[in-house]
């Protein structure tokens, strides 16, 4: 199974898993626990395309960035103010203990989904010729030279660089963002 199978995947578990999370949520919890639940139903869509499963379709690629950025960046900082943990909520207090690095990864899903929406005219990695894969995919790896740190993905790719890489590239580092978000500030499903 390659990589972008294995991160849809987990993704479109984790995120569809929020459905059923949303019993006795109100108010903003119910808000946020409904744009996670967006997000997931956009992930289950594209990543058949992500696989190569079915027909590109750019499209439908950009509107699932689209759903992605509509629910990123400071639209998904919002709906966690301070005092909204707690059941039936799964956000991890170390959300507002570590809010600098919760929001970081809030607004690098953002930046990276606009970077698909401009990327997905590109395709997939596996239709782009060997010779101009590598200029396509920025600096030579789809993590702009950065890594996994301390659980959380840090790129320093803009959206120009981004714009120039396969749609699947970009769509692998926002599985990684939301992964890396997930791991650090959402508790586990029982």
């Amino acid at each position: 199974m390659n990589k972008i199978a294995i991160t849809g995947t987990l993704l479109a578990i984790g995120l569809s898993g929020a459905v059923y999370a949303h019993s006795g949520a109100t108010g903003i919890v119910k808000e946020r626990m409904d744009g996670m639940a967006a997000m997931g139903k956009a992930v289950k869509a594209v990543t058949p395309i992500m696989r190569g499963q079915v027909a590109y379709d750019a499209e439908q690629v950009t509107s699932f960035a689209e759903a992605v950025r509509e629910h990123s960046g400071e639209a998904m900082t919002a709906l966690f103010p301070e005092g909204s943990g707690g059941m039936p909520s799964k956000a991890k207090p170390s959300i507002w203990s570590e809010w600098e690095e919760f929001e970081a990864l809030a607004n690098q899903l953002e930046t990276l989904s606009e970077g698909l929406a401009l990327a997905a005219d590109n395709g997939l990695m596996a239709n782009a010729s060997s010779s101009n894969a590598g200029s396509m995919m920025g600096t030579g790896s789809m993590m702009g030279g950065q890594s996994m740190m301390g659980g959380s993905l840090m790129t320093d790719m803009g959206l120009e660089e981004l714009s120039e890489m396969p749609a699947d590239g970009v769509f692998t580092m926002i599985s990684q963002t939301c992964s890396a978000c997930h791991t650090k500030f959402r508790a586990e499903s029982n």
